[in-house]
């Protein structure tokens, strides 16, 4: 059961100490508390944890502070969707909104590896109006004898340059929770010029004790991909874990799945879960298909396959983008093969609006015959 309190309920008020009071003589029934700051107002949800199917809905709603009341039924406690539940669906991180109904590209490096790549690639994004981007400074990977990325090393040229060319918001993979100070440390030594969502990389989706750690710090919003080879819940439980520790400002992303039965493609394109999780979950839904594709084959009209698979998932509702590009993809220390190109960037998103005004248009269709 979840209580959600009245807007800017203080731990310091007497009927928030009259309702923590209340609570803790709840027999077999323990409580964790999660505030969100929001631009305005501050909300605050006191999770029941046991067994409460006992409590009355009506006596819970009578308590002091306590706004409404949702009675948990499915899995997801902090992150899914329950009966009557109208909590929001979006969060806000600086200045950039991420919800079920918004879409958001985040085109860039999948390795950094020269100040003058960045610089480059941040600067088409200033010039087609875009606020965000990847930028892999630690990079996880198969063989031992590859390139693993810059580190801490290329961060203050990394968010010096985004500073300069307005980006807000930078897609970052973290495999450590030292990652997390050095990424909290160089913000802060170059003035906060740009903001960071953690990313989850797929090896590490059931590394519970980094999730712990990274959903325990609320400075960072956190992209979380799906597991490789596991299945959605498990994946779906691995960002409850990160709520679960405090912060819920989570997007979840599909990256494919690792199959034989993708070739020719990396991995197999899962863009047709996008509603399922955006249906279980509270939880805005990125694709990546770049890791989901692999290579830059395209169909016999010349369409690239990457575009074939980013227009699939913006069509059945993403609301992010995680997409790789390069200036010089034959240079890519990482995922070259399957980086595109800048002067691309324009009919990369041209495309993606075709494919959004479908989803929109078929959102608006859906509506037209359920009111009938």
């Amino acid at each position: 059961m979840i209580l959600i309190l009245t807007p800017n309920a203080c731990a310091s008020d007497p009927d928030y100490k009259q309702l923590m009071k209340h609570l803790a003589r709840l027999p077999g029934i323990s409580t964790r508390v999660h505030a969100e700051d929001g631009a305005a107002q501050t909300l605050t949800e006191v999770y029941l944890i046991g067994d409460t199917k006992a409590l009355s809905l009506e006596d819970m709603q009578g308590l002091p502070c306590v706004d409404r009341v949702v009675r948990i039924s499915e899995e997801y406690r902090v992150l899914g969707r329950h009966k009557n539940d109208s909590r929001p669906t979006h969060f806000d991180y600086n200045g950039v909104c991420f919800g079920q109904d918004t879409l958001n590209i985040f085109a860039g490096l999948c390795a950094v590896d020269t100040p003058e790549h960045v610089e480059l690639m941040m600067k088409a994004l200033r010039e087609h109006d875009l606020n965000c981007t990847r930028m892999g400074a630690y990079k996880p990977r198969t063989s031992p004898y590859s390139f693993q990325g810059h580190g801490k090393t290329c961060l203050p040229y990394v968010f010096d340059l985004a500073g300069k060319y307005g980006i807000k918001v930078i897609a970052m993979e973290v495999t450590h929770e030292s990652h997390v100070d050095e990424i909290r440390e160089s913000l802060d030594q170059a003035g906060n010029p740009t903001g960071v969502m953690l990313q989850i990389g797929t090896r590490n989706t059931q590394n519970f004790e980094l999730l712990k750690i990274v959903g325990r710090q609320q400075d960072f919003p956190v992209l979380i991909k799906r597991g490789f080879g596991i299945t959605l819940d498990e994946s779906l439980n691995a960002a409850e874990y990160l709520a679960s520790e405090g912060n819920s400002k989570v997007v979840f992303g599909l990256r494919g799945m690792k199959t034989t039965g993708a070739d020719p493609h990396r991995n197999f394109v899962d863009f047709a879960h996008v509603p399922v999780v955006k249906r279980l979950t509270r939880m805005p839904v990125c694709i990546d298909p770049s890791h989901s594709v692999g290579t830059r084959t395209c169909s016999p009209e010349g369409i690239l396959d990457v575009m074939q698979a980013t227009a699939q998932g913006v069509i059945a509702g993403a609301n992010m983008i995680l997409v790789d590009f390069h200036p010089a993809p034959s240079k890519a220390l990482v995922d070259g093969p399957q980086a595109l190109k800048i002067n691309e960037l324009p009919h990369f998103l041209e495309d993606i609006s075709i494919a959004r005004k479908a989803y929109e248009e078929r959102a608006a269709l859906i509506k037209k015959y359920s009111d009938k």
